[in-house]
């Protein structure tokens, strides 16, 4: 018997394939299985909007097959329902299948689906927004800024590769305030990254050894190099540190872990989320534990938490006389 109330929404423009071979290639490996409800997105019609309808129409299931973007959009209008979301990525990074450690091809992440083991993981909010991978303030959010769709569909990855480059050229620093429950954190940045997960591309997120997306706690990475030289250095070290899964030893990258982070910068610095321009700071981002479902091939070891912000230029720390925040 079919697996029923699962829809499909699928990403016509994603990539650089054949989207309608790539679609035919889905359905051939999922309908013998599952009753596929599709629908297309559209420049009008976003993944997050027609999950939500989706939803409100009793689907039970959501599979996502597209880009970042897409994938991203159609994760934010599950946070919180329990309605478990499939991953078919067809994009030029992929990052969202690598942060959640799930196949990036299509034949793989439809086994994935077909095989039906769900894990509970976290999302987030920032500004209010859903947000299940991260949010990147300052050097991220101005390489993202500058990769163009153009440079994308032409170059695939290394579009976000020659933007890096070229932002180092204008590397600034500007000063940060971090404020958690228990502490106001104080310092010079050139690049701070909120993760609730990230792949290991994702270089200004890899502070901490591997990012847990499911610990209830996001992780926020900051990169305060004194020079260029100094971000190109620290930029290679957390790209090896996150392919080995170790944490970060240099003096210029600190970490921390918290369930909510506020952060302000002078001046006020761009913020990406998700892959996508959303203003500037400040950002006040809480993890939402357990606040998305997703089908998964199999269960992994988690790395332990820890912290390091000693050696950042400019640092101080002031211990908060009450845990929390104010909220007036």
């Amino acid at each position: 018997m079919k697996r029923t109330g699962t829809c499909l929404i699928f990403n016509p423009s994603a990539g650089q394939g054949n989207p309608e071979q790539d679609l035919a290639t889905i359905r051939e490996l999922l309908e013998p299985t599952i009753e596929l409800d599709i629908r297309f997105t559209t420049e009008e019609l976003d993944a997050d909007a027609i999950a939500t309808e989706a939803i409100a129409q009793g689907a039970t299931s959501i599979i996502a097959s597209g880009g970042d973007g897409t994938l991203s959009a159609a994760a934010s209008a599950l946070v919180g329902t329990n309605i478990p979301l499939g991953i078919i990525s067809r994009g030029t990074a992929n990052a969202f299948a690598a942060a959640l450690e799930l196949p990036d091809t299509i034949e793989a992440a439809c086994e994935t689906i077909l095989g039906g083991l769900t894990r509970v993981i976290d999302a987030a909010k920032c500004n209010d927004r859903p947000m299940v991978l991260l949010a990147g303030i300052g050097f991220e959010a101005e390489t993202v800024d500058r990769a163009d769709r153009r440079a994308k569909n032409r170059f695939g990855v290394l579009a976000y590769v020659m933007a890096g480059i070229q932002q180092l050229r204008e590397l600034e620093s500007f000063e940060a305030e971090i404020e958690t429950a228990d502490k106001i954190i104080k310092l010079s940045a050139a690049a701070i990254t909120v993760a609730n997960a990230a792949p290991p591309t994702s270089v200004l997120a890899q502070g901490p050894a591997g990012v847990v997306f499911d610990d209830g706690l996001l992780d926020v990475t900051v990169v305060s190099p004194i020079t260029r030289a100094g971000a190109i250095a620290a930029s290679y070290h957390l790209l090896q540190t996150a392919l080995n899964e170790s944490a970060t030893e240099r003096d210029d990258v600190g970490y921390l872990r918290a369930k909510r982070v506020i952060i302000k910068t002078e001046p006020p610095q761009k913020v990406v989320l998700d892959g996508e321009i959303i203003g500037y700071t400040p950002i006040d981002v809480e993890c939402v534990p357990g606040g998305l479902t997703i089908f998964v091939p199999e269960q992994l070891a988690l790395p332990s938490v820890v912290e390091k912000l000693e050696g950042l230029p400019h640092l101080t720390i002031e211990t908060k006389s009450t845990d929390g925040f104010d909220e007036g």
